[in-house]
């Protein structure tokens, strides 16, 4: 049972109990299948089409797949691997398996670091990009997707023992959930060019860090920062006054709280984080759902 504490809603953490089917076929930092009873809970029952401007690992439009197959929906994100990757799956799914495929055999650390220092990686298909970076993503340190300055893969190799490298059956249920979604790299601020009157938008942005040592916003070589987090606020309160749902997750850190103070409702909710490098710092971390 939700609580007040502080003039801000307290939910407990709630376990994730989605019915079969499509999910996240990459792991994302901030992923949020372990959060979704608490997002839908403030989702409108009825909307028109579906936004999502930091799709992410997609957790919750595959989760709105389930129950809302031909709903209208536009994914986007400012990372264009991972778009490719999105597109790859939606258009020529057999493609990628079949490329994971050959991946899993030649899996070995060496061939790890060939993968990864790969630099002309962006001139290869939508299916490359696509087993490449689903390659990566499930044999690197924690799942974690990470860029440097020259956008430059530069996770280390995970100690996996047996890692899941090509998920067949998932990745067939992705494409069909994704089939008929509109999928770019547009930034989030063309969301207020294609949301109408009843639509349901969800916002999922790179965190405000907590501390100045917590910084996991370098999906992008550009990051995202104060800034950044200041123009989403206001594309979301432009988007409420024009009669269309939003709900946004960030950290519950005094900015956002300061961001938000006015126009929307803050839900505080309990989530468990494991990006640390340091196991003992691992573990529940508040968050906020905005609406």
């Amino acid at each position: 049972m939700a609580i007040e504490k502080d003039g801000v809603t307290v939910a407990p953490l709630a376990e994730d109990s989605s019915p079969a089917g499509a999910k996240p076929f990459l792991k994302w930092v901030g992923g949020k299948r372990q959060l979704l009873p608490e997002i839908f809970r403030h989702a409108p029952s009825s909307f028109g089409s579906y936004h999502e401007p930091f799709v992410g690992g997609g957790a919750v439009f595959f989760h709105l797949r389930k129950t809302r197959p031909a709903c209208p929906a536009y994914l986007t994100d400012s990372n264009r691997r991972l778009v490719r990757a999105y597109l790859a799956v939606q258009n020529n799914v057999e493609g990628v398996i079949a490329l994971l495929r050959w991946h899993q055999r030649k899996h070995s650390k060496p061939y790890f670091h060939e993968m990864r220092d790969q630099r002309d990686i962006d001139a290869a298909s939508d299916t490359e990009v696509a087993a490449w970076l689903i390659y990566l993503n499930r044999t690197a340190y924690n799942g974690l997707y990470r860029v440097n300055s020259s956008n430059i893969f530069n996770v280390p190799l995970g100690n996996y023992v047996n890692p899941t490298i090509c998920d067949e059956d998932n990745l067939r249920a992705c494409a069909r959930a994704l089939a008929g979604a509109q999928i770019d790299t547009t930034g989030f601020e063309s969301v207020v060019d294609r949301a109408r009157r009843g639509d349901f938008v969800y916002f999922d942005p790179p965190y405000q860090p907590l501390t100045r040592t917590a910084k996991f916003t370098d999906y992008t070589q550009e990051g995202f920062g104060d800034e950044d987090q200041t123009r989403l606020r206001d594309v979301a309160l432009e988007l409420k006054k024009r009669g269309v749902f939003v709900v946004l997750s960030n950290s519950c850190s005094p900015l956002i709280k300061k961001l938000y103070r006015d126009g929307f409702t803050q839900h505080k909710v309990d989530a468990r984080r494991a990006v640390n490098s340091d196991p003992t710092k691992r573990g529940l971390v508040q968050e906020l759902i905005l609406k």
